[in-house]
């Protein structure tokens, strides 16, 4: 794959308990994390309820949009368990038991464990490509270019090392985070000049309180060292004349 190819992917979070606060997200974080350090750009994160129709309209949009769409909830063994599913009806697939799902779990378990509500966990697209958990045995799965993980946090976690030889990125996303002790208003205009004259690096501005203090923080985010070296020196410009503190940068 060549240096300057650019690869996406699309995040869609499934799951009521999201939707209605009770669970926090902290996924969109790990995956976004992991896949920026191996070249892969997030390019939309969508949060949907546990309704067939809508994770099928959904994934169909975004697997068609995107090189690469993460899945996460929705394939434990409860009832509002549906994505497997709804994954084998977005791409005309039968919905079968995976036998090496099947063995995995059936290891896993004492004997007697393995009950029918445990079971629903093996059933997945027909071919699909087992995820391996190494935290609580019930594996995820990959269709083509979509990939279905958990939705508890520490096991997506423990899972997502294991995908990275299946994933092709490009060039990892490297980034600078700025901190200084200002106010948005007061770099907004210099800032904006930095952009447009950097038009294919990303700066972000976010603010910070920290120790009972305003704060923003700059993030450059690219591909290529040199252009956020750039970036960096035009932004230590407007700061040293406008003599705003650097707290951290890092």
């Amino acid at each position: 794959m060549s240096k300057k190819t650019k690869v996406n992917a699309a995040i869609l979070i499934i799951g009521n308990e999201i939707l209605s606060g009770r669970t926090q997200d902290t996924n969109t974080s790990s995956i976004s994390t992991w896949l920026n350090s191996i070249g892969v750009k997030v390019g939309e994160v969508r949060i949907i309820p546990d309704i067939e129709k809508t994770i099928i309209d959904t994934l169909n949009f975004l697997r068609n949009a995107y090189d690469y769409v993460f899945t996460t909830g929705g394939i434990g063994p409860t009832h509002d368990d549906i994505t497997a599913l709804s994954v084998s009806k977005a791409f005309g697939l039968k919905y079968e038991i995976h036998k090496e799902a099947y063995k995995i779990l059936e290891a896993y378990y004492k004997p007697g464990e393995f009950n029918e509500g445990r079971q629903k966990m093996v059933w997945m697209p027909e071919k699909a490509n087992l995820i391996l958990n190494p935290t609580s045995g019930a594996p995820g799965f990959n269709v083509k270019n979509v990939f279905c993980l958990p939705g508890v946090p520490s096991i997506l976690k423990s899972m997502l090392g294991g995908l990275t030889n299946s994933i092709i990125g490009g060039d990892p996303i490297l980034s600078l985070t700025i901190s200084l002790r200002t106010v948005e208003s007061e770099i907004a205009n210099s800032l904006t000049k930095v952009q447009k004259d950097n038009k294919d690096v990303e700066i972000g501005s976010y603010p910070f309180f920290q120790a009972g203090k305003l704060g923003v923080s700059i993030v450059i985010r690219s591909e290529d060292q040199s252009k956020i070296d750039i970036c960096n020196s035009q932004i230590l410009e407007f700061v040293n004349k406008k003599k705003i503190e650097i707290v951290e940068k890092q």
